[in-house]
């Protein structure tokens, strides 16, 4: 019903079940990585009023911390994790991770906690060990795709100048090299579009 991915890696694409609620699956903590996807699988859809928490323990760590949650509305995530390296240099390197299915009401109530916890740590989240960020819901595909059209032409306005006509004419070769640029920029951070930095 679930599955895992770290970028970078494979994609983990089953979990296995401890329970019809309960989900987990356990994978190196090195190489080193920031950032967790889950996602539920196409076609699969929790039961009404509920939805998936997702726990994780990290290295050095005695019990599982709330990350946040996925659901019908919301069937995938990605989480930010910070693993100590005294961590991994000490063969402390594998990383749990729970789902557990259950009433939205819970789920609330932990997200609401989890906000409240990160507002109120967020100048020392970095330095503890296990930084938890709530996922955000992405923006529109509208929003996403003004940010595109920005980059584009930022990128490209630097190339025009050449006038045919008295018109401004960009060479192909400059969008062929924003797009192997833009690309390259999708592959090493995915999640840059859903930040206003573009």
């Amino acid at each position: 019903m679930f599955g895992v991915f770290i970028p970078s890696r494979p994609v983990i694409p089953e979990m296995s079940t401890m329970s019809p609620t309960q989900f987990a699956i356990s994978f190196p903590a090195s190489p080193r990585f920031h950032n967790v996807g889950v996602f539920m699988h196409p076609n699969q859809e929790l039961p009404p009023g509920t939805a998936a928490g997702v726990y994780m323990q990290l290295p050095g760590e005695q019990s599982f911390k709330f990350f946040g949650a996925i659901g019908n509305e919301k069937p995938s995530a990605l989480f930010r994790v910070n693993i100590p390296d005294s961590m991994i240099a000490s063969g402390q390197q594998q990383v749990n991770l729970g789902i557990s299915v259950e009433p939205v009401q819970n789920i609330q109530a932990q997200m609401a906690q989890l906000q409240q916890d990160n507002s109120s740590s967020s100048s020392s989240a970095g330095a503890g060990t296990g930084a938890m960020v709530v996922a955000k819901r992405p923006p529109d595909a509208r929003i996403l795709a003004q940010r595109i059209i920005k980059n584009a032409f930022n990128f490209l306005a630097s190339f025009a100048g050449n006038t045919a006509n008295g018109i401004e004419v960009v060479p192909l070769k400059s969008f062929q090299d924003w797009w192997t640029k833009f690309e390259r920029k999708v592959q090493n951070d995915p999640g840059f579009l859903e930040r206003d930095e573009v």
